[in-house]
């Protein structure tokens, strides 16, 4: 319901009005595709169906697709429902033929990214592991203490 009466808005928005709202906007509509619901999704997906709200986030792509593109990026490997996986390829498949400079830095940003956070996770764990081993091994000096006593 939200989803539609944005919609409405949308369709009658003027472009200069439409640029003072978009990046809140799409915030928003990018937790909309994110959300596991898959109705809710769907219908934030179906805006690229509508013509004109197509040809405003293609005159404002550059502040657009940075906003969207992590989130379709994530729900086409993640998205347990086939039907939105398919309209986010359409959305993806979209933005990449809007601006595919853009949509090409992106994905090389968000991959190298999704490394970095590798890394860190890689990092963390290895450092939890040394931790625990460190915990076994001041128990086992206590225990030779005590019984040294």
């Amino acid at each position: 319901m939200f989803l539609g009466e944005i919609e409405e808005i949308l369709d009658v928005i003027e472009p200069a009005q439409f640029a003072k709202i978009q990046e809140p906007l799409f915030r928003q509509i990018a937790k909309c595709v994110s959300s596991p619901h898959f109705q809710v999704a769907e219908r934030a997906l179906y805006y690229w169906n509508n013509e004109y709200i197509l040809s405003l986030m293609e005159e404002n792509n550059q502040v657009i697709m940075p906003i969207m593109f992590p989130a379709l990026y994530r729900m086409s490997k993640e998205h347990w429902n086939q039907t939105i996986v398919t309209l986010v390829y359409n959305v993806l498949k979209t933005f990449m033929e809007m601006n595919s400079k853009l949509f090409d830095e992106l994905t090389a940003s968000y991959k190298a990214e999704r490394q970095k956070e590798k890394k860190r996770e890689k990092e963390r764990d290895e450092l939890w592991k040394r931790l625990g081993e460190m915990e076994i091994s001041h128990k086992r000096q206590q225990a030779g203490a005590a019984l040294a006593k």
